[in-house]
């Protein structure tokens, strides 16, 4: 089943009366860097906007939290759980975590040399931020300085 996700958060905000959503539009698109190495010899940074969490670590709450959550690259499948504001769209994630989060798929590019590493963590946001300033100013530098810190190469977004 598809979802069509935009306009099913427009229809949901207007069904319940609330002040229309208003998308992000960025007024030019990102500045994109080349990749400086052969993917089989870089290391890949990932970020997954699926609220993703270890189970141990705290749930995400609903209302705009910016926090992130590292989860290592050798955590077991079933250890990682998700709560997102739109919890409606995470059934199939709840059944195989490699939906939103792949993991596996990840471990298996590593050890097949695809990618040359996986950085030793992968991070996870929980994408339904409603302050666009919030996410400028907290989420993108605390991941910035995140995958820095892990000296990744280049970084996969997950988008949820």
């Amino acid at each position: 089943m598809t979802v069509q996700y935009m306009s099913s958060i427009t229809e949901r905000y207007e069904q319940l009366g609330y002040t229309p959503y208003r998308w992000h539009h960025a007024p030019d698109a990102p500045p994109l860097q080349p990749l400086l190495k052969p993917l089989s010899e870089a290391r890949l940074g990932v970020i997954s906007t699926s609220g993703a969490y270890v189970v141990g670590q705290v749930a995400y709450h609903y209302k705009d939290d910016t926090s992130v959550r590292a989860i290592a690259k050798d955590t077991p499948t079933e250890s990682i759980h998700f709560s997102h504001i739109t919890e409606n769209y995470l059934e199939n994630p709840r059944k195989d975590p490699n939906c939103i989060m792949p993991i596996e798929s990840l471990r298996e590019a590593e050890a097949s040399g695809l990618i040359g590493e996986l950085a030793p963590e992968l991070f996870s946001c929980m994408g339904g931020v409603y302050s666009q300033r919030r996410v400028r100013e907290e989420i993108i530098p605390d991941l910035r300085a995140k995958f820095k810190n892990q000296a990744v190469d280049t970084v996969l977004l997950v988008p949820m």
